[in-house]
């Protein structure tokens, strides 16, 4: 991956994405306007920006610490090396209050990682592992 992620901002207002320290993991990604999200509500909030991931990359939408601890949560989200447009962040209010959302504030971080991308070959089984299929609350928890 280059060192540099091409950014196009699709509004005036939009903040360009920013790491607090150098070896953050994920870009912070910024409201474009400010919502309010009443208890049980989601939304899609808008960053105005669109970005050109590297061909073998995706990016993860991943919560920030400071919106969840008030009950905010991002819904995920896969963002293709082909996409061109704007990326929009699910939020949840999974709090007992609404919560308000200021323009420009910090939403979610985006994770750029490389991917792997094999081709999909039928199979009559799996290889066999300690594992096996033991799945949700296997390990005792």
């Amino acid at each position: 991956m280059t060192s540099e992620l091409p950014i196009l901002k699709l509004d005036a207002r939009a903040v360009l994405p920013t790491r607090a320290h150098p070896d953050d993991a994920g870009l912070d990604l910024y409201a474009l306007e400010a919502l309010s999200l009443e208890p049980g509500k989601g939304c899609v909030a808008r960053t105005g920006i669109a970005v050109a991931l590297p061909s073998g990359h995706v990016g993860l939408i991943a919560d920030r610490s400071s919106l969840a601890k008030r009950g905010l949560k991002t819904a995920g989200g896969v963002i293709d090396a082909g996409y061109r447009g704007e990326i929009g962040i699910v939020l949840w209010n999974l709090s007992s209050s609404p919560q308000a959302v200021a323009a420009g504030e910090r939403l979610a971080q985006l994770l750029i990682l490389p991917v792997a991308a094999p081709s999909v070959r039928e199979t009559p089984c799996l290889d066999g592992t300690l594992r096996g299929a033991a799945g949700f609350g296997s390990t005792g928890r």
